[in-house]
């Protein structure tokens, strides 16, 4: 399968959409070769890039991300070759910044939310980003008792005979210590060692590893821990997980309280006044990168203050209060030999450069993203051309610009297809896109089959051991042709079995996948479907907000009237509003959408969505907010109420149980008191939450 790889900042929307579709089932694909096979097709370094990549679209898009993306997994899902371990908090990833201006709007983020002044100081703790494997770590009465992979950032395996091999992590904590207390940090390899296994590999006729994170994940994963011991592994501790007591006031007190409890802490790490000086040993330590003894892909910047950090939270699946400075992307001259055009889920067509495979911050780059037409043509970029390439971040191969002085005479622009090259389809530009999209809807094979892997991805259905070159072939073999066909695969069982690579064992394993998962939580149902604009985020809102498909389906129903409450009802949740409702109302509206829904919806169990236990009194309620809020920020606001369980809306009807309301507002409290709804004052509302705190 090819992965779109344009640059996250040129992306449209409805890029993004397919873009995560096609890496979700890349990623999963990777997954079952790597956690499952023991066969990876790709090194660490290049599965750490579709991550990122992911990750970096998600952080652009937050829209288009539910609050537990992506799938309620951070990293790789767990192997069947360890127990599972649920994490009592999750492990979160890290949204990523890539220049100065990045960690300069960070920072202004930062200022926006808890709606500081400039002349607060806002003190951050900077550390260098280990290129490793993450790994939790929990004590109980200050013994180690368990350790565990990130996994998904909800479940990951349970690794603790291996971890005990390594000398970084102290087996006992002094007496002073939370009974129960988890740390998180990097399991990593340093650079000599790494040399010197792979020197023990190549002697003994085993397979070299591509890179030190490589060889750290892989020593770690070993089942016997026997051979995890013979490996130079080490640790660097640099967060907290579930604690029964408080550890200091900030961040930094906390990496203080590590070194002294027998943990190893990166020596490179600084605590800043302000962004200036983040940015600053930024510079020194990428300056002197190459020295190091380790691999580092960037620094990573932490708000210190604990308490801010609780009230940022999180978003998506990454904190607010901390954000990864990749360093800069490292560039290279090859020489473009053709321009290929992607088809994704949605008929968006992209331009994709065939290079002369070339070696770029340590990977071969032989595909590069050349965006869209505009920028073709905004680049002059030709068949031909000698390009400068560059890997954003050390990840994303992107074509920076063709270098004019090396051009071939003959050369000439590059016509930009008017008809889909899968189905013949028109090709159109809708206003206000750069996209240029195939009319050709599902009559258009590669959106039909960019479909079926979207809806069997990790952030789906997630079907293990069902990746994209399983879909493709089954599709073409005329075994699959709608998502529902997948639930009657144990028809052709025998077909399959008989196919190269597939045995009794394999087949097994797929059919109980995919028996597993029908039942699905009506936050993946809807993600799956692959509906323009809903990622997982709004899938998740969609979900809370209607609570059951039947409720949902309705609801959309019910919405072709744009004049009803229905409709009314749809835009006014926060997240939502008229454009996601147009192509949610679309979608559900065209007839063969509904026979694959009705097929679905026989053979399926889509289970209601439940919300998060909680005591508190706005669980599962609807609130809007009005007017100025004047002790928190409107964001921190919405954030918090949703964290207790709350619906926010946009707008006030019935339906609504609490309109929050600060000085200046308008027409929504007015509509409350006509309606005869509770209004509370900002104050009356922090009381509420402050109710819920200490219940």
């Amino acid at each position: 399968m090819t992965i779109e790889v344009k640059d996250v900042d040129s992306l449209t929307e409805d890029e993004a959409v397919q873009a995560l579709a096609a890496l979700a089932a890349e990623i999963a694909r990777h997954d079952q070769l790597y956690h499952q096979q023991d066969e990876p097709e790709i090194s660490d370094a290049d599965y750490d890039a579709l991550r990122q990549r992911y990750a970096a679209i998600e952080d652009r898009f937050p829209d288009l991300v539910r609050q537990d993306s992506p799938s309620g997994k951070v990293g790789s899902a767990p192997s069947s070759g360890f127990s599972k371990v649920a994490h009592a908090r999750p492990m979160l990833s890290l949204s990523n910044a890539f220049d100065d201006d990045d960690v300069t709007e960070f920072g202004a983020r930062i200022r926006r939310f808890l709606g500081l002044d400039e002349s607060d100081t806002v003190e951050i703790v900077a550390e260098p980003k280990i290129d490793g494997l993450s790994a939790s770590l929990r004590y109980e009465n200050g013994v180690f008792t368990l350790g565990a992979t990130r996994g998904d950032g909800a479940t990951g395996e349970d690794i603790s005979a291996n971890l005990r091999t390594i000398s970084d992590i102290p087996e006992t904590l002094p007496p002073e210590a939370p009974t129960t207390f988890e740390v998180r940090g990097e399991v990593y390899m340093s650079r000599d060692d790494f040399f010197t296994l792979n020197e023990r590999q190549k002697s003994a006729g085993n397979k070299e590893f591509a890179n030190p994170r490589n060889a750290a994940a892989g020593s770690l994963r070993q089942l016997d821990a026997s051979i995890t011991a013979t490996r130079p592994l080490h640790f660097f501790a640099y967060s907290i997980g579930e604690s029964s007591a408080v550890t200091g006031d900030t961040h930094w007190e906390f990496l203080s309280l590590l070194d002294r409890w027998g943990f190893s802490v990166n020596p490179l790490s600084r605590l800043c006044a302000n962004s200036a000086e983040a940015l600053a040993l930024y510079r020194e330590i990428a300056a002197g990168r190459s020295t190091l003894p380790y691999d580092i892909d960037g620094i990573v910047y932490k708000i210190n203050r604990l308490d801010w950090q609780a009230r940022l939270g999180m978003v998506s699946r990454a904190p607010r209060w901390a954000i990864a400075h990749k360093f800069a992307a490292e560039q290279a001259e090859t020489v473009l030999h053709g321009i290929s055009i992607q088809v994704g889920r949605t008929g968006a067509l992209t331009p994709v450069a065939e290079l002369e495979p070339i070696t770029v911050g340590g990977v071969v780059v032989s595909r590069a993203t050349l965006h869209n037409a505009d920028e073709i043509e905004r680049k002059d970029v030709r068949v031909g051309d000698t390009v400068v390439i560059q890997r954003a971040g050390d990840v994303i191969p992107q074509v920076v610009r063709a270098i004019s002085e090396k051009r071939l005479e003959d050369s000439v622009p590059f016509q930009f297809p008017t008809h889909c090259p899968e189905c013949g389809s028109l090709v159109l530009q809708e206003d206000g896109e750069v996209v240029r999209r195939c009319t050709g809807g599902l009559i258009c094979p590669a959106q039909s089959l960019e479909r079926l892997k979207h809806f069997v991805s990790r952030n789906a259905f997630d079907i293990e051991g069902f990746g994209g070159k399983h879909i493709e072939a089954f599709r073409n073999d005329g075994l699959i042709e709608t998502p529902a066909d997948i639930f009657r695969l144990a028809n052709h069982a025998d077909d399959i079995a008989k196919r190269e690579g597939w045995g009794q064992q394999s087949l097994d394993n797929l059919l109980g996948a995919i028996e597993a998962r029908r039942a699905v939580p009506l936050d993946r149902f809807i993600y799956a479907l692959g509906v323009r604009q809903v990622g997982q985020s709004n899938a998740r809102l969609l979900a809370r907000h209607y609570g059951t498909y039947e409720g949902l389906a309705l609801a959309i129903s019910e919405s072709t009237d744009p004049e009803s409450e229905a409709y009314a009802t749809l835009i006014a949740i926060d997240g939502i509003g008229p454009s996601v409702a147009t192509d949610l109302i679309a979608f559900f509206s065209e007839s063969h959408n509904r026979t694959v829904l009705e097929d679905l919806s026989e053979i399926l169990e889509i289970e209601p969505f439940i919300q998060e236990e909680s005591d508190s009194p706005i669980a599962g309620r609807t609130v809007v907010f009005t007017g100025t809020l004047e002790k928190m920020t409107r964001g921190e606001a919405k954030a918090r109420a949703e964290t207790l369980g709350a619906k926010v809306s946009g707008s006030v009807s019935k339906k609504t149980d609490y309109v929050v309301a600060g000085p200046g507002a308008g027409s929504k409290a007015k509509k409350a008191a006509e309606l005869g709804l509770t209004i509370l004052s900002e104050e009356e509302w922090l009381d509420m939450l402050g109710k819920v705190s200490t219940a």
